[in-house]
């Protein structure tokens, strides 16, 4: 099942990159600040891959909804949560940047061979 939230972007963290066993990877973060009920909340989601291609539209100030999968895995008896969209929208534009989406339930053999996955987090 995949989630949307719509807000503001309150920050566009630097894209990241590096070398896995399964060759180049790079990932960008950036945050949501939404409103439930009478209360702002956050939540920073990352762009994956050919993905952070989206992040080049956004800046703080910017209205999106954003289409997203929460997964999380185990690493050495700790659980990671990622927050991974594969969709977004900028608000009054047509033309926003979007993607086909990824599965909402994976294997977990998905992301056994993930560029990312020999890091601890």
């Amino acid at each position: 099942m995949a989630l949307e939230i719509t807000g503001k972007v309150s920050h566009l963290l630097p894209l990241e990159s590096g070398e896995g066993k399964n060759g180049t990877w790079k990932k960008q973060y950036f945050v949501v600040e939404y409103m439930d009920g009478s209360y702002a909340k956050k939540v920073c989601i990352m762009l994956w891959g050919d993905k952070t291609d989206m992040g080049n539209s956004l800046k703080p100030g910017t209205e999106v909804k954003v289409a997203f999968n929460v997964e999380s895995r185990e690493y050495n008896g700790r659980w990671y949560t990622d927050v991974r969209a594969w969709k977004v929208d900028i608000a009054g534009n047509n033309a926003a940047p979007s993607s086909s989406p990824e599965p909402a339930f994976s294997s977990p053999d998905t992301y056994a061979n993930a560029p990312d996955n020999d890091l601890p987090f």
